[in-house]
C-alpha cells in the first residue's frame, strides 16, 4: 500500500515539473487561471497527501495492534508517514528562509 503513495508523489512531482517548464497538455482552463493558483493547488495537494499518509499510518498501527495487519505493512506505513513529515518540515524551513531573505532585501 505504500507503493501507491510513492506513485502518487512521483505523479505530483511530474505534474509540478510540467507546470514549471510549460510541458504537458495545455487546456484553456490552465491558460486562464490566475497567477499563483497552480502553486496553491500544489501546496494544497501536498498537504492533503501528508495528512493522508498520517491517517494511513494510524490506521495501519491500529490494525497491527489488533493483529489484523502484517508488521512489515505497519512499519512501511509509519516510515512513509515519517518521511512525508520530514519533507513537509524541510519545505517549511525553505519557505521561511526565503521569506526572511526577502525581508532583508534593500528596496
Amino acid at each position: 500500500m505504500a507503493i501507491t503513495s510513492i506513485t502518487d508523489a512521483i505523479a505530483a512531482y511530474s505534474n509540478a515539473a510540467k507546470a514549471v517548464t510549460g510541458g504537458g497538455s495545455s487546456s484553456s482552463d490552465e491558460t486562464t487561471t490566475a497567477p499563483g493558483t497552480d502553486f496553491a493547488s500544489l501546496l494544497r495537494d501536498g498537504a492533503k497527501a501528508a495528512i493522508d499518509a498520517g491517517k494511513h499510518s494510524e490506521e495501519m498501527s491500529k490494525q497491527g495492534l489488533a493483529g489484523k495487519a502484517d508488521v512489515r505493512d505497519v512499519v512501511a506505513a509509519v516510515n512513509n508517514a515519517e518521511v512525508t513529515l520530514q519533507t513537509v518540515i524541510a519545505v517549511r524551513d525553505k519557505v521561511v528562509a526565503a521569506y526572511n531573505e526577502i525581508l532583508h532585501m534593500s528596496i
